[in-house]
């Protein structure tokens, strides 16, 4: 069916409404929707509940959204807090806030900043993303990763507020990946081609290809070359 042809979902308030292919979603205030949504361009402002799966080629979220089931895009912009039940699959995604995703996170780019917790594997092209909080994953296997650690943004202070020990900071349990250039990071075991190790990190072991540097206040257990 053409696009063009397929209606809109409107919610607005406090309100809800069905799952189906749509056109357009606009959800505007606190909503919630039942069934499976498929769309061409999705947008929430509010407190968004999404009980099944949400497939779009385009979204924009502002606010708090919850999807129970898996979240698939082409392109996704996040300002706020985003949960995802099961898998997260997408082309680009930049997030401004908190993402917790239960299972797998599969992106060819991922930009942003603030928190974000992968209960599997994070899959990823290129990664970029400034931390204002402690962030999760399982797994990262990327092309290029870096991580910074932001101290004075909006994320940072709200948790510092709320748990003031909390510092920004990457834990996982292996990074694998062409460029690597990570700060402030926990992670058992590092494979790469280029690895560039900042402050704050913690490590277990280190395997690269091409090279390495490695920051004085940097703990590393052990660097190897690989054949």
């Amino acid at each position: 069916m053409d696009k063009h042809q397929l209606p809109d979902l409107i919610i607005n308030g406090v309100s809800g409404g069905a799952g189906g292919t749509y056109n357009n979603v606009n959800m505007d205030g606190v909503g919630k929707v039942v069934g499976p949504v498929v769309a061409r361009m999705f947008k929430g402002n509010g407190h968004m509940n999404l009980n099944d799966d949400l497939t779009a080629e385009e979204a924009e979220c502002n606010g708090v959204i919850k999807v129970i089931g898996n979240l698939q895009f082409g392109t996704l912009k996040v300002d706020g807090v985003l949960t995802v039940g099961k898998s997260f699959r997408g082309e680009s995604c930049t997030l401004n806030g908190m993402m917790t995703v239960k299972g797998d996170c599969d992106l060819e780019d991922f930009v942003g900043e603030g928190s974000f917790n992968v209960g599997g594997l994070l899959s990823a092209g290129h990664v970029d993303f400034k931390l204002q909080s402690q962030a999760k994953a399982n797994e990262i296997g990327v092309e290029s990763l870096v991580i910074r650690q932001v101290n004075n943004g909006f994320w940072s202070k709200m948790f510092s507020g709320i748990i003031p020990k909390l510092r920004p900071e990457l834990c996982t349990r292996t990074i694998e990946g062409d460029f690597i250039d990570i700060e402030y990071t926990t992670v058992d075991i590092i494979r790469g081609n280029i690895v560039i190790i900042g402050p704050g990190c913690t490590l277990g072991r280190v395997e690269y290809r091409e090279q390495i540097t490695v920051h004085p206040e940097a703990k590393v257990g052990k660097v190897e070359k690989a054949l």
